[in-house]
């Protein structure tokens, strides 16, 4: 036989070995990934698990098992064998993604569909509470309201500089686990601290649907005080466990807080592989915000009104320069989204309380489709309900409003002179968001005569 040509049994020989090489090159790039995606579950969860054990149920997604790679005597001795391990490798590392990304597994079959993660980003009194509702009203959306008012509680951070800077990175990485379902974060800042993984203290939980409906609402125990119970049915102290399991089990979450202002400081939970976000950025009129904090927070306010009517007293530079700065981090934060960098694109929308005030059907309709999530009719039926109640007949935390009658009703409460307050330190952002500035007492109280330019709801495509 000539020595320069390989026989055909050599040949065959040859590629049964470069078959062989190459499943198990393929196997190995599939174990690899299996132990980095451990390795970054393990990392992120390190704090959490530091404070409380997790589910087993959870633990038990992130597991690998040995003996799918392995036979019993440690070797894959056949193709057939590699075949039939690198199968179920295959797929035991798509559940273990799904785990920890964006879909997961359902208790039940259903068709698998990207697992949204909405953060609805406002301050106090611009209406976050009644446009939260839009997305609690969903049955297949994991709603938390205001779930950051633990860490304010507890971390004390002084406002400006660096500790601004601490606080919202502190904010950032909670909202992370947060979205992750890993509500066991909390529990190191609800105080007093749960026991068993049950408290009496998750703040405004009646907020959320999700944690008062089967199987998180829990038999309801006698002689067993809970702050911020349920609305419309008697529960047992909140579970974690249960609520974190309920969360992975529904189809999206959802969470609204006034605590984040710096939408920069969002860029890792935007880039997170893990999650699917979309940035709800929620304005409203200075003016009509300062007027509603004198009402719900009027202890706070009262050199602000004895300013006003008496004039005597001097108004406090700090007050004024704090409203100055709420009012530019919300501008910067918004100019930010508007020149769609190539992280956000397509995952921020701008859209001010007045437009839904006036349209709140149109809009809500609008923010779902932003967010990729299909409106049921069961939102629409809470909307149309509670946007058509009697004027006057709620209180100031209430979710029910005549929406188009009462947003304009600051005009009518608040002194000419601290509107001409808010107009000169809060102006780039009245302009950015297309609010007119009242020239005099008259054109305030006007109401024939607009103060919102006409501007439709933006979101980045």
């Amino acid at each position: 036989m000539d020595k320069g040509h390989a026989s055909p049994q050599n040949i065959q020989d040859l590629r049964h070995c470069l078959r062989m090489k190459s499943k198990y090159a393929i196997l190995l790039v599939f174990v690899v990934a299996l132990v980095i995606i451990e390795k970054e579950n393990n990392i992120i969860s390190r704090v959490s698990d530091k404070l409380k054990q997790a589910p087993q149920s959870l633990m038990e997604a992130n597991s690998t098992d040995p003996g799918l790679v392995l036979s019993e005597n440690g070797s894959l001795l056949s193709l057939s064998e590699l075949d039939s391990a690198f199968s179920q490798l295959k797929s035991r590392l798509q559940n273990v993604t799904l785990q920890l990304g964006g879909t997961r597994e359902p208790a039940v079959a259903r068709v698998l569909g990207p697992r949204r993660h909405v953060l609805l980003m406002a301050t106090t009194r611009t209406g976050s509470s009644f446009v939260g509702e839009f997305f609690n009203q969903q049955g297949n959306i994991f709603y938390l309201f205001e779930p950051l008012w633990h860490i304010e509680r507890t971390v004390s951070f002084e406002p400006g500089g660096a500790n601004a800077v601490g606080s919202a990175l502190v904010y950032r990485d909670v909202l992370k686990q947060l979205f992750l379902c890993d509500l066991y974060i909390l529990e190191n800042f609800i105080t007093p601290l749960p026991e068993d993984h049950l408290t009496q203290f998750m703040f405004r939980r009646g907020s959320s649907r999700s944690l008062c409906e089967d199987p998180v609402c829990t038999p309801f125990v006698k002689k067993v005080f809970e702050k911020y119970h349920c609305k419309n049915r008697r529960c047992g102290p909140l579970n974690v466990t249960l609520a974190a399991e309920a969360c992975l089990q529904k189809d999206h979450m959802a969470l609204k807080t006034v605590r984040i202002r710096q939408l920069e400081f969002l860029r890792p939970l935007v880039e997170d592989p893990r999650l699917d976000m979309r940035i709800i950025q929620l304005v409203r009129d200075p003016r009509a915000v300062l007027a509603s904090r004198m009402v719900a927070f009027s202890g706070k306010y009262e050199t602000w009104k004895k300013w006003a009517s008496e004039g005597a007293a001097t108004l406090n530079e700090d007050e004024v320069q704090r409203l100055r700065g709420n009012c530019e981090s919300i501008r910067l934060s918004a100019e930010l989204g508007l020149r769609q960098p190539a992280w956000l694109r397509g995952r921020y929308m701008l859209i001010r309380y007045e437009d839904i005030a006036r349209s709140p059907l149109q809009n809500a309709k609008e923010m779902y489709k932003f967010a990729g999530i299909s409106i049921t009719p069961q939102v629409e039926e809470w909307i149309q309900k509670n946007t058509q109640a009697p004027q006057d007949s709620n209180g100031i935390y209430s979710t029910q409003k005549n929406s188009s009658e009462q947003f304009e009703k600051w005009r009518f409460s608040i002194p000419f002179k601290l509107a001409q307050v808010v107009q000169s330190v809060c102006g780039p952002a009245m302009s950015l968001f297309g609010y007119k500035l009242a020239s005099d007492p008259e054109t305030l109280t006007n109401r024939s005569i607009s103060l919102l330019e006409e501007r439709r709801t933006f979101w980045i495509t």
